[in-house]
């Protein structure tokens, strides 16, 4: 599903009908944290969360951290995947019809789990030798204690209409969910959000930056993707200086049909044009279906280095 146009947009007459829902939503949410008995893991566990439904760069920021935190292992819910696990991934094995697409990017970087149960995958994670688990989500689920939680707040989206789904974006207030973290991403260039100054957390400022996305300087191309925020993808094409003869976005998490993917190509051959995606996108296609479709990963950049390593200090060392 797409996020409705008027979580975007300052408060109006959707919202305004659908607040008492987002209160209840936002109670029960409480009310679930203060009755749970969290399982407490004998590794360290680290949370990537954020307070907004969609895409804020979670995952990206995962494998950032898995890459400074030797031992690591994931866990996530598996979003889209039939398995409720915990399984390990298997990315020869395994598809994201199976496990989900976020799944197969962080199994390609290191080991991962499956989970519905995020108790039961942090044990499995355990039982398999992990050092330290990397949680992908989960800051509302209480299933877990956590060592560290780290909410990723995408800068130019902030908290939309800041009120609760289905009034709003957000999973939980923004106050509270700030209150429970050990301290913020902030993925962007735009200026913080209001909600984040005087939050007392600290601000780890960072970017998603492309992964050899020179190479699409100057190409004409047709664009898709199926993610939280298939305009941003679009953007950063077009800064890298591409022509994009067409954009077409796609619900997050979209499974593409054959016939979808027919008329993309048609529509390339057409305006004599090349066909790129992200890299979330190209774990759903099928291996058959990925033959000339470009992937434009990318990857994230801190801006300071060592404030990331104060924050994870305590878990350097497995």
């Amino acid at each position: 599903m797409r996020a409705p146009e008027f979580w975007h947009a300052p408060p109006g007459l959707a919202a305004g009908l659908l607040a008492p829902a987002g209160f209840a939503v936002d109670a029960a949410g409480r009310l679930r944290r203060a009755l749970a008995r969290p399982y407490r893991a004998g590794v360290p566990v680290i949370c990537v969360g954020n307070l907004v439904a969609g895409g804020s760069g979670k995952t990206p920021v995962v494998l950032s951290l898995a890459g400074r935190l030797p031992g690591a292992a994931a866990v996530t819910r598996g979003y889209g995947g039939r398995l409720a696990g915990p399984v390990r991934v298997d990315p020869a094995r395994h598809d994201a019809a199976a496990v989900g697409d976020e799944a197969l990017l962080l199994a390609a970087r290191l080991p991962c789990w499956v989970a519905r149960d995020r108790a039961a995958g942090v044990r499995a994670a355990e039982a398999a030798g992990a050092r330290l688990v990397l949680l992908d989500d989960g800051f509302q689920n209480p299933g877990v204690a956590k060592d560290l939680a780290l909410v990723a707040v995408d800068a130019e989206y902030g908290f939309g209409n800041r009120r609760v789904i289905p009034a709003g974006p957000l999973r939980e207030r923004v106050e509270p969910g700030l209150a429970r973290a050990g301290a913020v991403v902030l993925l962007g260039d735009a200026p913080p959000p209001a909600g984040l100054a005087g939050c007392g957390r600290p601000i780890l400022a960072a970017t998603l930056v492309p992964v050899d996305g020179e190479r699409f300087a100057g190409r004409r191309l047709v664009a898709f993707a199926g993610i939280g925020r298939p305009e941003k993808f679009f953007a950063l094409l077009r800064r890298l200086g591409a022509e994009l003869v067409a954009a077409r976005p796609f619900p997050d998490h979209h499974r593409y049909r054959a016939g979808e993917l027919a008329g993309l190509r048609r529509l390339a051959e057409r305006e004599v044009a090349g066909l790129v995606t992200t890299a979330k996108d190209w774990v759903r296609l099928a291996p058959a279906a990925r033959a000339g479709i470009a992937v434009l990963d990318i990857a994230v950049a801190w801006r300071d280095p060592e404030a990331l390593a104060a924050v994870l200090a305590p878990f350097a060392d497995g």
